[in-house]
């Protein structure tokens, strides 16, 4: 077994914060190996829209020289925004004018157009991490499924909630936050499921009751990205057969037994099979002692709850930053992530306590009424 491959910075994980950070660094002339475990770059669906924001993720585009590609990419119409009762009664309603801060794109496609951006090469597919351990002054080794290892003098986490780096920095785990989504799509929604689309507008969608709500969004192929969101026990999923498509609709809208029937239908007329998804964060707050040679970045640092938006801009922002700090301590690791850590830990706190709060208000018992307050109070 050949162990002598050295990387100077390897990146494990080939998201959004990741592939931004290797960009970045790719500008300054630096060269970073991302390691992914996905077989390929389409190996899965990337998920649905994102609001990219001009203060995080435009942000890390600038520096990553990518910013002017990136407006092309923005779906038209899509920072329309609506609120509706569990009556379907319209409470909000906002139109895309196109002058808004946070323009929608596809998460595909956007990490599309970073991948682009990366030397060949720069990412390996299909190389999933199952061990690393510490050799002393910052290096690291890492071993891959495939019996290759490898050596580094920077291990940056980029891989997710359940992050393999984490563990070197920090022995926190991310908790269940009360929510649970079924997560569903409308196909081809205004020539299948007109009802639907029209009821959605052309961006995004919130009917929220006590303890529940529908979060949809209008995709650039014109399907309808469904969240049915319940506040439920963390076991509550395990109950539902979700390969009997039919059984598991009809389980979820038990939950929404007295909402109008329009609202019932973004369940009852999905397409194809239902997806569980528990929401977990990291707590408020969370960080770590200064590890020579290790650091996290994006969900692996500071996993928070959707309700904010801010996920992967803190992700591609983390990563730019990152790059950024490295470039200017050329020759001092150590004091390109403290610099890096320092600006990230209050930032992040921020955002996650946002998200917390945000998630708290969305399902009050008297939604929808919080977040129009919220809307009321920012306008």
């Amino acid at each position: 077994m050949d162990t002598t491959t050295h990387h100077p910075i390897a990146v494990v994980g080939a998201g959004l914060g990741g592939l931004t950070l290797a960009r970045v660094l790719h500008v300054h002339g630096i060269e970073a190996a991302v390691f992914d475990l996905d077989p390929s770059p389409t190996a899965r669906t990337q998920g649905g829209m994102l609001d990219i924001h001009d203060d995080s993720g435009q942000e890390a585009l600038r520096a990553a020289g990518l910013h002017e590609e990136f407006r092309a990419l923005v779906h038209q119409g899509g920072q329309a925004m609506r609120i509706l009762d569990q009556d379907a009664v319209v409470r909000m309603e906002e139109s895309d004018d196109g002058q808004g801060e946070r323009p929608e794109v596809g998460r595909g496609r956007l990490r599309d157009l970073l991948l682009r951006s990366l030397p060949e090469g720069t990412v390996r597919w299909g190389a999933k991490v199952t061990g690393a351990r510490p050799l002393g002054g910052g290096l690291h080794e890492v071993a891959l499924a495939d019996g290759t290892v490898f050596t580094t003098d920077l291990l940056i986490g980029a891989d997710g909630a359940w992050s393999r780096i984490r563990p070197f920095v920090s022995g926190t785990r991310p908790a269940y936050t009360g929510v649970s989504f079924a997560e569903a799509y409308l196909v081809e929604a205004d020539v299948h499921h007109p009802v639907s689309a029209e009821i959605v507008g052309g961006g995004a969608l919130f009917a929220l009751g006590s303890g529940r709500g529908f979060l949809v969004h209008r995709e650039t192929d014109g399907s309808l990205h469904v969240y049915a969101a319940l506040e439920v026990a963390e076991e509550w999923l395990d109950g539902i057969d979700f390969t009997d498509t039919g059984a598991a609709k009809a389980r979820v809208l038990e939950h929404f037994a007295d909402w109008d029937k329009s609202l019932r239908a973004l369940v009852a007329d999905a397409d194809g099979t239902l997806t569980p998804r528990r929401i977990h964060a990291l707590p408020v707050g969370h960080r770590w002692d200064r590890v020579p040679g290790v650091t996290l970045l994006g969900d692996a640092a500071h996993l928070m709850s959707p309700f904010a938006g801010e996920g992967a801009n803190l992700a591609m922002l983390d990563g730019a930053e990152l790059g950024l700090a490295l470039a200017a301590h050329p020759t001092d690791v150590e004091a390109a992530l403290a610099a890096y850590e320092e600006k990230l830990f209050p930032r992040s706190a921020t955002s996650a306590a946002e998200s917390a709060d945000n998630g708290a208000l969305l399902f009050r018992a008297d939604a929808p009424q919080g977040l129009l307050d919220m809307f009321a109070a920012h306008a």
